[in-house]
């Protein structure tokens, strides 16, 4: 057998794993029409934050209009409301449905078992290693990558 390079061996990595891993996660919300992200919301809002729509773009780091519509879903699923803030009516907080805290609960049960089993599988120890090389690809290669100006 030729040796593999390592681009080669990445290549063959993300086409049968890697580009899954995000939907092993998100499974859970799909019967409810949610993103993870969208379910990532809500879990916050379950956690007691406090939360406006510039509050979820700033900490996201996404536009406001990007996250009015993943919003506008949960609004049309009645997941979540729009209150007025009293001290200042141009500003809406959202908040859970009771339909909305039901969801949440299933579905933060229901990934904290996927994500669990997965420990079971693999073991806590390589799962903390996994973690850790994920953080650092994060910050020394993706988010170095995103600062650079790119070539037109």
């Amino acid at each position: 057998m030729a040796t593999q390079t390592l681009l080669d061996e990445y290549i063959e990595v993300y086409l049968t794993s890697f580009k899954y891993v995000s939907e092993l996660v998100s499974v859970p919300t799909v019967k409810f029409h949610l993103s993870f992200e969208q379910f990532l919301i809500m879990r916050d809002l379950h956690a007691g934050h406090r939360l406006a729509i510039s509050d979820v773009a700033k900490h996201r780091g996404v536009t406001r209009a990007a996250i009015s519509r993943q919003i506008k879903t949960m609004l049309d699923h009645h997941y979540i409301v729009q209150t007025r803030d009293e001290g200042d009516r141009r500003r809406l907080y959202l908040s859970l449905t009771p339909e909305g805290t039901e969801i949440t609960r299933q579905i933060n049960e229901a990934i904290h078992k996927r994500f669990y089993g997965w420990v079971d599988i693999i073991g806590e120890h390589d799962v903390k290693e996994l973690l850790r090389i994920m953080r650092r690809v994060s910050v020394e290669v993706i988010q170095t990558d995103q600062r650079e100006p790119k070539a037109k």
